[in-house]
């Protein structure tokens, strides 16, 4: 691993393109008055914050830990229709979700989203047949328009030239049909970037230690950043609780006496070394209602998932060894014992999905979102589903629209006239950036490798050349941080002076892809403190 020299911060003046330090941050968090606090950095939150910003309102955005740091970064990383929502009727609710998939994949994050194929194995005995697999995945073609194809059935034959992994014993059809991928950690970091564009005030690693009041409505909250323990405030006509797991701890500094509004299901997942190509991915079904998908991504291949209510607190959850077991055992129905070797797997996380309050089994649960108002006015918002997280924003600021009294409504411009598909920064056709950056590369060094800049290109766009750059004026910000990933410390720096990043954590596990490869090793991690520790 290259040892890296100090490499100061790029600017700390947001003229010069970095950010505005901390302590500058919640200076300007505790001078104002803002329109809407949202309390809360994962996906809805962040989703709110943007369409707020846009909407013309004063917004600031807090968070606990890092954006995306919890739920958000713990997803399948689809975008996807929802196949299983057919079964129980929610015909309508699969043509919203594959509008929004493909409004993301197509026009609004292009660049952070990718088409995928998959195959759904109908096995002999299994709990589904063949004819109506294939019925099912042409009416979901059918729900988008057929914009993806029409959804068919193939030979197993077929279907192992693309999976050769899979596994054909009983084997008796394989149905087809697409959805989209993506990097949740990285698709959630540019939508605070285009919510920070917009004008919002953010800041992570910020808890909320508890609520302000004025004649017994929540008016703002009290702070304590964790980066240094510097405590402050901010005050706000709103406050929007969007804390996912933890929005009933929120309502509890509310009012005391509030109720549980939701319940909590763990959904864990592997991460494994491939060991052959994959060309597309398996949907794999359990029995009526449960799918198992393994999903080519990053290089990688990504197992899971379980569904299993939870009752333990949020910050401790984890993937367990009855997780791993019910993972591998669940993928083995439909792929080989060799990539199911234990020996494969580089890391494992578990994310809690949020769920309406309710009897019943947490599979069969509506992924619906929940907006209540508490006693001292502050709205809670939690649920849904990644797909949505655009539909997800527009929903709140609308039930914002109408509050009673209309406390915000003269203040924002209508949801309805505003862009409908705003991209996130960097849009570009990821194809061209990358072979932009082969053939672009410094005269007297070496050209950047192909990995590199098919990576850069997918989690970044177009932003992907001021990292370029980065690398070209500081050559040891052009090695990669670690031989066995397509990363470079440029990406280090860059997360330092452009994406919040704080702690190690933050850039090897959300901003990068190192943690997730099993390549965060004691070395990188040093070198990556090191560079942090330059932003002054």
């Amino acid at each position: 691993m290259t040892t890296l020299q100090s490499v100061p911060a790029l600017g700390t003046h947001p003229a010069s393109g970095s950010l505005p330090s901390r302590a500058e941050t919640r200076d300007q968090l505790s001078r104002a008055t803002y329109d809407l606090l949202v309390i809360g950095g994962g996906i809805l939150g962040i989703s709110t914050a943007w369409h707020a910003a846009q909407s013309g309102l004063r917004v600031a955005l807090v968070d606990a830990g890092d954006f995306a740091g919890a739920t958000s970064s713990a997803s399948s990383k689809l975008l996807h229709g929802g196949l299983r929502y057919l079964q129980t009727g929610a015909v309508k609710l699969v043509a919203e979700n594959h509008f929004e998939r493909r409004a993301v994949s197509r026009e609004v994050a292009p660049h952070l989203a990718n088409p995928l194929t998959f195959y759904l194995p109908v096995y002999k005995g299994g709990p589904h047949g063949a004819a109506k697999l294939g019925a099912g995945v042409f009416a979901y073609s059918a729900l988008s328009a057929f914009g993806d194809g029409v959804g068919h059935v193939i030979s197993p034959a077929k279907a192992q030239r693309d999976v050769p992994e899979l596994r054909t014993d009983d084997l008796k059809a394989v149905a087809v049909y697409r959805d989209d991928q993506m990097n949740d950690a990285r698709m959630a970091l540019m939508t605070v970037r285009a919510a920070v564009d917009a004008g919002a005030v953010v800041l992570n690693h910020a808890a909320v230690t508890g609520l302000r009041f004025t004649r017994g409505r929540v008016t703002g909250a009290e702070l304590k950043d964790s980066t240094d323990g510097t405590e402050f405030g901010v005050d706000a006509r709103l406050v929007l609780n969007a804390t996912g797991p933890w929005v009933d701890h929120l309502r509890k500094m509310e009012d005391p006496n509030a109720a549980p509004s939701i319940r909590l299901s763990k959904g864990a997942h592997l991460i494994l070394k491939r060991t052959r190509p994959w060309r597309a991915a398996l949907a794999t079904p359990i029995d009526k209602y449960r799918i198992t998908f393994a999903l080519p991504w990053e290089d990688m291949l990504l197992l899971g998932t379980t569904d299993e209510e939870y009752e333990g607190d949020p910050a401790d959850v984890s993937v367990t060894e009855a997780d791993t077991a019910q993972i591998l055992d669940e993928a083995a129905f439909s792929i080989k014992d060799q990539q199911l070797s234990r020996d494969l797997i580089t890391y494992s996380f578990a994310g809690l999905r949020v769920l309406p309050g309710g009897p019943g089994d947490t599979s069969k649960a509506k992924r619906e979102t929940v907006v209540t108002e508490g006693r001292g006015g502050m709205l809670s918002v939690a649920g849904g589903k990644w797909t949505t997280f655009r539909h997800i924003g527009r929903t709140v600021m609308n039930k914002l629209a109408a509050l009673p009294g209309h406390p915000l409504a003269e203040d924002m411009e209508p949801m309805n006239r505003l862009p409908r598909k705003l991209p996130l920064p960097g849009i570009a056709n990821p194809n061209a950036v990358a072979h932009r950056l082969l053939i672009d590369g410094p005269a007297p060094g070496p050209r950047m490798a192909p990995d590199t800049a098919r990576h850069l290109a997918t989690h970044y766009g177009s932003l992907a050349f001021d990292i370029a750059r980065l690398a070209n004026e500081n050559p040891e910000l052009a090695e990669r941080v670690h031989p066995d990933a397509p990363e470079i410390w440029a990406q280090v720096a860059y997360a330092r002076d452009h994406e919040w990043a704080e702690t190690a954590d933050d850039v090897l596990r959300r901003r990068t892809t190192l943690t997730i490869r099993g390549l965060a090793t004691d070395d990188v991690r040093e070198g990556v403190e090191k560079l942090l520790a330059d932003r002054d």
